[in-house]
């Protein structure tokens, strides 16, 4: 059987193939991720999540490499992670009172075939309107420059989240369900 690596430092990711009972190395991909104007958030998700399959597919041998990339959709902008703690309060008073998705893709890479599958899933978010006196204790608790759109919603972000539509667990980095199903076309059962 091939040897599964997950091209990433996401402790998120990282539990969620625990939670699965996958055996797995870990070797995150050293990319320069830059987001492209042109591609829907869908469409960059994947081109990123392929582009880090394939830098680490490079350095080895008889593995499946799994790689994935988060972002917020908010209309027609990209909302990656944040400069710093000022970014990171801009980008929640934006998404505060409003609807905006997540969209996660994931890229699974045989390196001996050179088999590539690559999905995208979409979550819809629903913010309910938040002071600035909370964005700034949020910020302040949570350090959440590490994260897409400054929050996770499986952390003290809950709190604003009115209503979710969609995947959860493409939502916090890994849709666990496109996974397994995918995973079963490289001969790897899940169950």
């Amino acid at each position: 059987m091939k040897h599964l690596i997950l091209a990433s430092a996401s402790s998120r990711r990282k539990q969620l193939l625990e939670m699965l009972g996958l055996e797995f190395s870990i070797y995150p991909s050293d990319i320069e991720e830059k987001i492209s104007a042109g591609l829907t958030p869908q469409k960059q998700v994947e081109a990123l999540s392929r582009q880090k399959a394939e830098a680490v597919g490079k350095k080895f041998q008889n593995s499946l490499i799994l790689a994935a990339d988060t972002m917020i959709a908010f209309g027609n902008e990209v909302i990656g992670k944040p400069k710093d703690e000022k970014d990171a309060k801009r980008m929640l008073q934006k998404l505060s009172g409003t609807k905006h998705s997540i969209v996660t893709g994931f890229t699974l890479f045989d390196t001996d075939t050179k088999k590539m599958v690559t999905k995208s899933t979409e979550t819809k978010i629903w913010f309910r309107k938040m002071t600035v006196k909370e964005i700034e204790a949020f910020v302040k608790k949570e350090k959440p420059l590490d994260k897409s759109g400054a929050y996770a919603i499986h952390e003290l972000a809950a709190v604003f989240i009115e209503k979710i539509e969609g995947d959860c667990n493409g939502a916090i980095g890994l849709s666990v369900f496109h996974l397994a199903k995918e995973l079963k076309t490289f001969g790897i059962e899940v169950l």
